[in-house]
């Protein structure tokens, strides 16, 4: 008996800029995608579903309005414009924009929340050193 693998290698875009230039790695968890569980990965992330768990990334991670996160998020820089139940870990800058919630602790070594946006939890700022 012969068995037989097809592969067809998919052209499918990940990781691109929001300008559509391609450059760093990066994953999407698009609108219908669920995640249960933790996921580390070494790139972007941008969240259009639902997760939950816990969430490393060596890079961004914006998650989009369409969103809902409960998880301990941990990122380089985090936009949140969805909605976050957790603690949030932003090496460089979290950003809750006006439509963004988060309910947990933040550790952030920058802090912008826009007009309308939510942060319930306390809020501790400086140097974060990679963990």
């Amino acid at each position: 008996m012969e068995n037989i693998t097809e592969v067809e290698e998919a052209a499918i875009p990940r990781g691109g800029h929001r300008n559509g230039a391609a450059g760093s790695k990066g994953v999407t968890l698009g609108p219908r995608d669920v995640l249960n569980g933790s996921l580390t990965i070494e790139g972007d992330l941008h969240i259009e579903g639902t997760a939950e768990g816990e969430i490393k990334a060596s890079g961004d991670v914006d998650v989009e309005s369409s969103a809902t996160v409960r998880a301990r998020v941990d990122g380089r820089n985090v936009t949140v414009r969805g909605n976050v139940t957790g603690n949030v870990v932003a090496r460089g800058r979290l950003t809750v924009a006006g439509s963004g919630v988060v309910l947990g602790d933040v550790r952030a070594s920058r802090l912008r929340v826009d007009d309308g946006g939510t942060v319930n939890g306390s809020i501790t700022m400086g140097a974060i050193e990679s963990e």
